[in-house]
């Protein structure tokens, strides 16, 4: 598995080993051994379908709650951002996007202290990513897409985004929760 450290402190993309044939592709997906250096545990893996346009975000957990997710696409192609949220941080307040797919099987690790979201670029997607902490209702937290502070290029026209990420706060608006 090939590891490459990003420009934000804390999130690593994982490339794992494609084993491929005339049958098609094999690779583990998950291996304890091969993630321990997160060293955190996974409780709860999500998965999402979507349509082309959607984008799903910027989500987050607060206190006890707070959640690393390891992310990767089983179906189609998704823009997967992640928004530095950790007040004291070097880089608090900016982002780091890649695009994650069936093909490039890419992964990517978000620590606790990120809020997270994702685009689709494909016609469809089936997004899948664990997380080191179950949901929470009350610790979940959330930043508008569009924030004009963020400036996210989202690579998509027409975006499809629930009411409940619309409502969602300005990054100015959020409290210091990490």
């Amino acid at each position: 598995m090939k590891i490459n450290y990003t420009n934000i402190k804390g999130l690593i993309i994982f490339e794992p080993d494609i084993f491929k044939d005339g049958r098609g592709y094999f690779f583990e997906a998950y291996n304890l051994k091969k993630y321990e250096e997160l060293g955190t545990k996974f409780v709860q893996d999500n998965i999402s379908k979507s349509q082309k346009g959607t984008i799903r975000g910027l989500h987050y957990q607060v206190g006890k709650f707070a959640q690393g997710k390891l992310c990767q696409v089983i179906y189609g192609k998704v823009l997967d951002v992640a928004v530095d949220i950790r007040k004291n941080s070097e880089t608090y307040g900016e982002y780091f996007s890649i695009e994650l797919s069936e093909d490039n099987h890419k992964q990517l690790w978000i620590p606790p202290g990120f809020a997270h979201g994702f685009s689709v670029l494909s016609d469809k997607a089936i997004f899948h990513y664990k997380c080191t902490n179950f949901y929470n209702k009350e610790s979940e937290r959330a930043i508008v897409f569009n924030d004009p502070d963020l400036n996210i290029d989202w690579k998509v026209e027409n975006p499809i985004v629930s009411e409940k990420d619309l409502n969602a706060k300005l990054f100015n608006e959020i409290q210091n929760d990490f």
